[in-house]
């Protein structure tokens, strides 16, 4: 591998990446209110991009519909950019449901397999998301002002530790002598 010999960039960035995400956790209100306000951007973006779309082929019969998307995606966006805290309290009730809704799903799934092995897990991981969700729910608002910087920080954290590894991988890879060829 050509790049087998760059494993410490590998490794740095993972470092770096590692830090951050401690960082996004240990200041997990900041981050959850700094990403509102970027998933805010994005959506008066995406609205106005829709808004122009909607014009461009006004002939099209949806020109209504896609206006009002647009419309309603660009009101949302600023109303979590004026209102991040209160933003970020409606994506955690929004997070929570999901996790709701798949751990009774999982919970069902898993009661309709019972016969299977492992349905027990499937089960675990149900009762698991369901706990998730309704402790969110019922800790709100507090848990909307950390949740989003929490998960921010453990992806920053997962994808730190992947990097990490992947440079070690070409660290051992590197000094290894080449494999013999037989003709």
């Amino acid at each position: 591998m050509p790049f087998a010999k760059k494993w410490g960039l590998f490794v740095a960035l993972g470092l770096a990446l590692i830090i951050l995400g401690f960082i996004a956790c240990i200041d997990a209100v900041s981050v959850t209110l700094a990403s509102t306000i970027f998933i805010g951007a994005l959506l008066i973006v995406a609205g106005i991009m829709q808004v122009v779309h909607a014009f461009a082929v006004r002939d099209w019969g949806g020109f209504i519909f896609s206006l009002l998307c647009g419309l309603l995606y660009a009101a949302g966006g600023y109303l979590l950019i004026e209102e991040p805290a209160t933003g970020s309290v409606v994506i955690t009730i929004f997070v929570s449901a999901c996790f709701v809704v798949v751990g009774v799903l999982r919970c069902v799934l898993a009661l309709q397999a019972r016969n299977m092995p492992g349905w027990v897990i499937i089960l675990g991981s149900g009762l698991i998301s369901l706990l998730v969700g309704l402790c969110l729910y019922f800790t709100l608002p507090w848990s909307g002002l950390w949740l989003i910087g929490t998960f921010v920080g453990a992806e920053l954290i997962v994808s730190g530790i992947s990097w990490l590894q992947i440079g070690l991988a070409l660290r051992q890879s590197n000094s290894l002598p080449p494999p013999i060829t037989r003709l």
